[in-house]
């Protein structure tokens, strides 16, 4: 019980002198020195002009394209061209069998001749009225039938001369001489792909905003960074009630003839540019669903919700919540909280 009480008596001495002797907390008249406010770095929130970009993926298809038939069932006689081979429009590429057909037009053609001079023999009697009328009308009528059935032959036999309907790349041969052809043997195909269309799927909200005319940017993993630019031909008349999507076609050039049908396709579509506010991305705060900033009014960190629109290369667009030239805190969120009072510093500059 003494000790106790000595202890007692010393603490209470020792309480009564000033406490122990920690200068480092205590302020020169007496009380505790306060800690200063938490050193961040702002940046003004600024306008730019930005295009909100709609990411797809997409497919594509030839300008034209289609599956090369026979318009009649015969033999292949002759192949006139070589897998991959880029054809002009009219050319010949397969002829079928044809010494019957041609052999016909030779007889057409001598009787349209014959009946051609009977008819003028009688038209030049007709001027001396040795003839009469019926006679050379007649021989006019016989005249056109002639002409008529060598143009008939003719037509046949040009059926049997398969052509390119248009300029484009041939695909793989399917026949060779000898083969019988009927009209749904497929002989080749052949596509134009001077243009290359392309077809990508965009959600219904973004229908009032897609037109003709927009800048589409394309890319493909076969071709690693190279980006091709086109923009939207057509936007598509209905809208999927499944997927609630809408299908929209670009169209791209294809000088070089590089991309071909069927690719697939990450594309980028610009929408139409406006002016927005923008805050570095290192801004924002997210918490939940929720996002959130600091800014600084007064040496004083405010909290701020704000609603983000798109996120572009290290900045990020509000769409609400904030006005452009609002200090935001870019670096030392973790430390603030609403009110707390700060100390302020920008950013230093990136060397050039």
């Amino acid at each position: 019980m003494r000790l106790r009480a000595a202890w007692i008596l010393w603490a209470g001495a020792i309480l009564a002198a000033g406490g122990c002797d920690n200068t480092s907390d205590v302020h020169p008249a007496g009380g505790r020195t306060a800690p200063p406010p938490p050193l961040v770095i702002t940046a003004p929130a600024t306008r730019r002009e930005i295009s909100p970009v709609v990411e797809a993926l997409g497919t594509t298809h030839a300008n034209e394209s289609v599956t090369i038939t026979a318009k009649l069932t015969d033999t292949v006689s002759q192949v006139r061209f070589e897998d991959g081979e880029l054809v002009e429009k009219g050319a010949v590429l397969v002829e079928l069998t044809n010494r019957e057909q041609t052999a016909l037009l030779a007889e057409a053609e001598a009787n349209a001749e014959d009946a051609r001079l009977q008819y003028q023999r009688l038209a030049d009697l007709l001027t001396q009225r040795s003839v009469p009328v019926s006679q050379v009308d007649e021989a006019r009528a016989r005249l056109s039938a002639a002409q008529a059935r060598y143009e008939s032959i003719l037509a046949r036999l040009s059926d049997r001369l398969i052509r390119a309907p248009f300029a484009g790349l041939l695909g793989f041969r399917q026949v060779s001489a000898g083969t019988l052809v009927t009209p749904t043997t497929p002989i080749t195909t052949l596509d134009d792909i001077s243009l290359i269309k392309l077809d990508f799927t965009l959600p219904e909200v973004h229908l009032a905003l897609v037109r003709p005319g927009l800048p589409v940017d394309a890319r493909s993993v076969a071709f690693g960074d190279r980006v091709f630019h086109g923009d939207v031909h057509t936007v598509g008349s209905r809208v999927d009630p499944v997927s609630r999507a809408i299908t929209v076609r670009a169209v791209l050039d294809n000088p070089d003839l590089t991309l071909r049908p069927g690719m697939l396709f990450t594309v980028l579509l610009r929408i139409q540019p406006h002016d927005a506010v923008t805050v570095p991305d290192l801004a924002l705060v997210q918490e939940g669903d929720a996002t959130y900033l600091y800014t600084v009014i007064d040496d004083r960190a405010v909290r701020r919700n704000v609603v983000i629109g798109q996120r572009r290369e290290g900045w990020a667009e509000v769409k609400d919540g904030l006005e452009a030239g609002e200090e935001v805190v870019v670096d030392g969120q973790i430390k603030l909280r609403d009110g707390l009072p700060v100390r302020t510093q920008s950013p230093v500059p990136a060397a050039s």
